[in-house]
């Protein structure tokens, strides 16, 4: 920004009387009318989603709510232990390890996916295209984003469903095509099954939606907040932290105490 521009946002604003955001008066045209995902997709799209837009990006925020004792649930209940006075500071910590190994690698996927599809002709080779970005990672060894799952390893039960929903919605073409590509393409060169996951099917379906890439693993954020608050919830109601502390501390030091 210059020195002398002016500072500008066109999210929202309010006075004494309003609230607006993106045009739409908060208490009277999104209170009661807007879900919370329909909410989202208005503050990174600037606009109302369609019916079917609403159904699947409320379906892509549902996904990543929850995924049971997650190192992010774990890093949540463990700072809550040492500071129950501050959900908020709990909650920051989980988010924290949302990154390029657990559940934000919905942004390494759609990022691959745009940067090829984006200016791309509408007759390029997506077959071509698919082998390359899988050879391009094996020479680098690095791990293709959206493919493969430490847990669900012959093939994640919620891809199919949200390509599926994508799909009944008009919202699965090129993106969803090349994600699927790549697929078959990582299989064929490293002779194993290495299905898409969640975050690769929601790479290419927020793709789908327009969303940038660089803002994907926002979704993450939003989402898994709502799971990590539900976390803490029993973790103050039937607590487990400090039993999980307790067995780290047993195990870890049990040699030196033989000793």
């Amino acid at each position: 920004m210059k020195k002398n521009e002016t500072i500008r946002t066109d999210i929202a604003w309010s006075n004494e009387d309003r609230i607006l955001v993106h045009a739409l008066d908060l208490p009277t045209e999104i209170i009661g009318k807007f879900s919370l995902g329909d909410f989202a997709f208005l503050e990174l799209t600037g606009r109302k989603p369609n019916e079917d837009e609403s159904i699947v990006f409320n379906a892509l925020a549902v996904t990543l709510v929850e995924h049971g004792l997650t190192p992010s649930v774990l890093s949540t209940r463990l700072t809550y232990l040492g500071a129950p006075e501050s959900l908020q500071g709990a909650v920051a910590a989980g988010l924290l390890g949302l990154g390029n190994t657990f559940a934000g690698t919905m942004e390494g996927a759609a990022r691959i996916l745009q940067v090829h599809l984006n200016k791309a002709p509408d007759n390029i080779d997506l077959d071509a295209v698919a082998l390359s970005i899988v050879r391009e990672h094996q020479a680098s060894k690095r791990i293709i984003p959206g493919i493969g799952h430490n847990l669900h390893k012959n093939g994640d039960p919620r891809t199919p469903v949200l390509f599926d929903l994508a799909a009944q919605h008009n919202l699965s073409g090129r993106y969803v095509d090349l994600m699927k590509r790549i697929e078959m393409a990582a299989e064929r060169e490293f002779g194993k099954r290495l299905p898409i996951n969640a975050t690769g099917a929601i790479g290419a379906i927020g793709s789908e939606l327009g969303l940038p890439w660089n803002i994907m693993r926002g979704i993450a954020v939003m989402a898994r907040s709502i799971g990590l608050v539900a976390h803490l919830l029993e973790e103050a109601k039937n607590p487990m932290a400090k039993l999980i502390w307790d067995q780290i501390e047993e195990q870890a030091t049990k040699h030196m105490r033989e000793y």
